[in-house]
């Protein structure tokens, strides 16, 4: 199979991560074939070959493609408004950015594949998505809404909450929809609530 033309390259691509992802949650890493996912999406493994040289970089491309698509729904957050609400809704993006992203969402941050792990620029890319936190707490912290302290700590504790709440909730264990919405706003509020400044606090 030839290269895929540059108006069918995205889609096709698109396409056999997804197929990938799917492969992954519901068979496990075993079933993850250069064959099974070409046979999912209708096409030859050399199209995989051909867009991702096999599968150790498709699983790479798979890694990088659900931060990419955390990095496009944290783009649909605010960043000029009340500094404490842009923060609340990074906390959202992440979570509606998991639950459109299931299949990915394991790779992302577990060891689903035993063999896989991200290499030292795949890390570098995906650095930015933590960066996009700590610089929304350090408006809250710049503006006086948290305490003074380093913004990585707390960057650190809200990224630690939010993926708690995501597993949970991929999982199952978060309850129906509106169980989960109402976890994901308490447990917001209430970390927000604790980091605020003593003037915020008033």
């Amino acid at each position: 199979m030839a290269r895929p033309r540059t108006r069918d390259y995205e889609a096709l691509r698109r396409d056999l991560l997804d197929a990938a992802g799917r492969i992954l949650a519901e068979a496990g890493p075993q079933a993850l074939s250069t064959r099974r996912i070409a046979g999912e999406v209708g096409t030859s493994t050399t199209a995989v070959y051909n867009l991702f040289g096999g599968k150790s970089g498709l699983l790479r491309a798979m890694f990088l493609e659900g931060f990419a698509r955390l990095t496009e729904q944290f783009a649909t957050v605010p960043r000029d408004g009340d500094p404490e609400a842009d923060l609340m809704e990074l906390g959202h993006a992440y979570r509606a950015s998991a639950l459109a992203n299931p299949d990915l969402y394991e790779l992302m941050f577990g060891h689903p594949v035993p063999d896989f792990r991200p290499d030292e620029a795949a890390l570098a890319q995906i650095q930015g998505t933590f960066d996009t936190l700590v610089r929304a707490v350090a408006r809250c912290v710049d503006s006086g809404r948290f305490a003074p302290v380093d913004p990585l700590g707390i960057a650190v504790h809200l990224n630690a909450l939010v993926h708690g709440l995501a597993s949970l909730e991929l999982y199952g264990r978060l309850g129906d929809r509106d169980q989960a919405d109402r976890h994901w706003r308490l447990a917001l509020e209430a970390a927000l609530r604790g980091h605020r400044g003593a003037s915020a606090a008033d």
